[in-house]
């Protein structure tokens, strides 16, 4: 059973917005102290990934954990009402994320996914973002 009625459950959902989430302003934010300049949302490629550096071949998918279902994340749990419906969308989504996935590596792209819950740890996240580009931040 759901804790608030139908129509505030819509409100809530209708709010949830699919780009430019805090999450994204965050992993952007931190690619550009590091100096990277990127594309937002390129509808070209496979899945429309929310950052591209093209002159890297970078694709950086900035998931959320409930709705990309990240595994043995306590965020990524199913909700206990509506467990049919929700666990058919949910499924739905980590499908087509792994064939988009896929699509870019198989045309050359390098590929990440920075899920939600990493953004806890500005410095850990930091940290990955730089390895992810090494070479680059090692001439530079």
């Amino acid at each position: 059973m759901d804790i608030v009625d139908k129509d505030k459950r819509s409100l809530i959902m209708s709010r949830i917005r699919g780009t430019d989430t805090a999450p994204e302003k965050t992993v952007r934010s931190i690619l550009h102290r590091l100096g990277f300049r990127y594309r937002l949302h390129v509808k070209d490629l496979p899945g429309k990934p929310d950052i591209v550096m093209r002159k890297y071949t970078t694709a950086i998918f900035v998931h959320g954990c409930f709705w990309h279902q990240h595994k043995d994340c306590i965020d990524g749990a199913l909700p206990k009402s509506n467990t049919a419906f929700w666990k058919g969308k949910l499924n739905g989504n980590v499908e087509r994320d792994l064939k988009n996935l896929a699509l870019l590596r198989n045309g050359g792209w390098k590929v990440c996914v920075v899920w939600e819950c990493e953004l806890k740890d500005r410095g850990r996240l930091t940290q990955k973002l730089k390895d992810l580009f090494r070479a680059k931040l090692s001439t530079s």
